[in-house]
């Protein structure tokens, strides 16, 4: 059985990650488990997300799930927009809800660290030599 849609087509916060996310390298977008999923070889990216408290589910509609390495998710696990998100959590996948305060140049940061986490070699190079240009 498919997952229903979780988003909102002309959102315009899936809309900025969309942009951001897609000018990575090889970066696609798919459909998974109800929501946009970023990614090349292996997801980078989810577009919202849930977790479980207190025995109800809490929606983040508005929020991106990055696999991040280790040193940067615990220091933005501080951070009072990150969740552990339900089934990634455990996997190391942090989640971030995106605010007011999130401006396009700590998004880009953001996907591309978790992109550099999973992306083929060939293009996290291409990726530095856009940056040497």
């Amino acid at each position: 059985m498919a997952h229903p849609q979780m988003f909102d087509d002309d959102d315009p916060v899936l809309e900025r990650v969309r942009r951001i996310a897609l000018a990575l390298p090889g970066a696609a977008e798919k459909i998974s488990h109800g929501r946009p999923a970023f990614h090349t070889v292996k997801v980078h990216c989810y577009y919202g997300g849930s977790r479980k408290l207190e025995g109800e589910w809490v929606q983040h509609p508005h929020s991106v799930l990055l696999h991040l390495p280790e040193s940067e998710a615990a220091a933005l696990a501080e951070d009072p927009r990150s969740f552990v998100p339900a089934y990634l959590g455990p996997s190391g996948w942090l989640g971030i809800d995106l605010d007011a305060r999130t401006d396009d140049v700590e998004l880009a940061e953001l996907l591309e660290e978790s992109y550099r986490t999973v992306a083929p070699k060939r293009l996290i190079a291409e990726l530095d030599a856009r940056g040497e240009s």
